[in-house]
């Protein structure tokens, strides 16, 4: 199995290298720099998420996405596209549908900071607030039910007898059309905020 990071925009591959350092020595770990992907090329998200689909062609293995912002949100396109290449997904601050309210004052606010300001993240101003733009109408939506549905299957498929789950409120519907039923409702505190949720069991 390879196991990909992606960095978050205003990163760089080097973003990562702590994480890394935490992880299996044996784990074959890959961490591509996303704007040397666009370098000479067009800074846009269509773009970019080319270069990722080339980059996993190239690879026989199953893979293990790891994403972070703009890192999750290409991992989670392509998981979405490839469902049998990608047997873990590892998504954070990762949002399934564009912002653009935030997005606009974000345009908004570029405009007014200076070029040296964008001097360390890879990408030149321009660059930068191109890619934020072509990103805007993206909405995951409707396709994160393939994610769900696949990344089951596959886990299913390793367990054998009972799988139990802890589902959340929003997640018990797919659960239920996935043959799941509700053993008990019970509540978890997590930092402080208390939380509902439901444990749910499929016979096998």
């Amino acid at each position: 199995m390879k196991y990909i990071f992606l960095h978050g925009l205003g990163q760089t591959a080097q973003s990562w290298q702590e994480v890394i350092c935490q992880l299996n020595p044996e784990w074959d770990v890959l961490c591509p720099d996303l704007a040397e992907w666009l370098l000479g090329k067009e800074a846009c998200y269509r773009t970019l998420y080319q270069k990722l689909e080339k980059y996993c062609g190239q690879l026989e293995e199953s893979l293990c996405l790891c994403g972070l912002s703009l890192g999750g949100i290409l991992a989670l396109d392509f998981a979405a596209n490839h469902p049998d290449r990608v047997c873990r997904l590892v998504l954070m601050g990762t949002p399934y549908k564009m912002p653009r309210k935030l997005l606009k004052l974000q345009d908004v606010l570029f405009h007014f900071m200076p070029e040296r300001a964008f001097l360390n993240i890879g990408f030149e101003k321009k660059a930068f607030i191109g890619l934020c733009r072509s990103m805007a109408a993206l909405d995951f939506e409707k396709r994160l039910n393939r994610i769900a549905a696949a990344i089951c299957d596959e886990l299913e498929r390793t367990v054998k007898g009972k799988i139990v789950t802890h589902a959340s409120i929003t997640a018990r519907p797919f659960f239920e059309k996935r043959g799941y039923t509700v053993i008990k409702e019970q509540q978890v505190e997590r930092q402080g905020v208390l939380l509902t949720n439901f444990v749910m069991e499929k016979g096998r």
